[in-house]
């Protein structure tokens, strides 16, 4: 059993989930601390959610919106790294990188009169922003396989969708893998702009406090914003690692 434990309390991982929960459940009962940090606050402590609901929706936000840009961006890379898409491959990359250029606030104003407000909105710039290191990602992984092994899975008679699921797309994956990180980390800081248009994320007590002048409140939701990307960097970086190993196999 201790020698289970032991690697458990070096995982820095383990370590940074432990952070994320605790002061998202130990935030409430700071409220003293706050209060002797910031005296000249008639509120010192954001009461207006709970920090755990707010957590876990900006994290399922995130979870969605990365969930469609992946799979848009992965359908898009694999088009124009066909013979039939290779044409459309500039087209395709100056639609993405517009999607980035293009600030999220911009999109959420343009929606909100389409759609209305709440998550919705939200979920659609996240994956619009979210896109360009995707698709960058997935073309250099696809990219990158040896001709060799895609010569030896012609060799063996696979049909082209077998070469995909079987040779290209595990061989490509840790770099694919590696913009899926990239985006899903940006989003988790981006996402903290959905609470201007009715989501619920960790960006309320950050609005809040930025617009009241209270800087207890923008201290608390970025507190745990950071440490929400820090937990998904580590088990994105985790998985790529893994991943790896098992491709090298």
């Amino acid at each position: 059993m201790i020698r289970m434990v032991q690697p458990a309390l070096r995982d820095p991982l383990v370590w940074a989930f432990a952070a994320l929960l605790l002061v998202a459940l130990g935030l409430p009962s700071a409220k003293p601390l706050f209060a002797a940090l910031f005296p000249t606050l008639d509120r010192p402590l954001y009461e207006q959610d709970s920090f755990v609901a707010l957590l876990a929706s900006h994290a399922a936000i995130v979870a969605l919106s990365s969930a469609a840009a992946a799979a848009v961006g992965i359908a898009g890379a694999l088009f124009v790294t066909r013979p039939a898409g290779r044409e459309f491959r500039p087209l395709v990359q100056t639609l993405v990188a517009i999607g980035q250029t293009v600030p999220p606030v911009a999109v959420l104003a343009i929606a909100v009169p389409l759609i209305g407000f709440g998550t919705l909105p939200a979920l659609i710039a996240l994956a619009l922003y979210g896109l360009l290191p995707i698709v960058r990602a997935a073309i250099a992984g696809l990219e990158s396989v040896p001709a060799a092994a895609l010569e030896a899975a012609d060799g063996t008679g696979m049909t082209g969708m077998q070469r995909l699921w079987h040779i290209e797309l595990p061989l490509a994956g840790p770099v694919l893998l590696a913009g899926v990180r990239t985006s899903v980390i940006i989003n988790i800081g981006t996402a903290t702009i959905a609470s201007t248009v009715g989501a619920r994320t960790l960006g309320s007590p950050i609005i809040v406090g930025l617009s009241g002048f209270n800087t207890a409140y923008v201290i608390q939701g970025a507190l745990l914003v950071g440490l929400l990307a820090i937990v998904a960097d580590l088990l994105l970086a985790r998985a790529e690692r893994r991943l790896g190993r098992w491709t090298r196999a």
